[in-house]
């Protein structure tokens, strides 16, 4: 049976910046969680943070430049909270590798886990075409990331590599 990397905050865990959740009740993410395939994780108090934080936006580019050391995360208090979120996506990587996950359902628009799009770096609300740290690691490892809003996506997926692992 194939594992699905998860954000936390998506099974109601009160994990985000705001120390609240944002589970979600769609059907698939409750079928998965019945079928034990959920494997749950977030990748900010991993690596570090508290809950409640402040809250965080990707400053000078997206997840790959904070990898690389060319943007930051910064939050609403000016903290660079950069070493933390790598620190985090490291985590979910190893957890992923050790436990052979090749898919994940990450919290979308997150400065961590968003995997189409992330808010714009200036707390204007506003949001730009990119991934978070965490997604985009994942992504450079070879780990399909979707969002909640994306889970129909997923479950093809999982079917395709659970029919090829037949």
């Amino acid at each position: 049976m194939e594992l699905i990397l998860i954000s936390s905050c998506l099974l109601g865990q009160p994990v985000r910046y705001d120390g609240k959740g944002a589970r979600s009740r769609h059907p698939l993410i409750l079928r998965w969680l019945a079928e034990q395939r959920l494997v749950p994780l977030c990748p900010e108090m991993s690596g570090g943070l508290p809950t409640p934080r402040p809250a965080a936006e990707i400053s000078g580019g997206q997840g790959e430049q904070v990898l690389n050391g060319s943007a930051s995360v910064i939050s609403t208090n000016q903290q660079d909270f950069s070493r933390e979120f790598v620190a985090g996506a490291e985590l979910a990587l190893k957890k992923c590798q050790k436990q052979n996950i090749k898919l994940a359902i990450l919290k979308a628009r997150s400065p961590s886990c968003g995997s189409q799009s992330t808010y714009d770096g200036n707390f204007s609300g506003q949001l730009v075409s990119g991934q978070g740290v965490t997604s985009a690691l994942l992504r450079s490892h070879g780990i399909k990331v979707y969002d909640e809003e994306m889970l129909l996506q997923a479950e093809s997926y999982l079917a395709e590599l659970e029919r090829n692992s037949r």
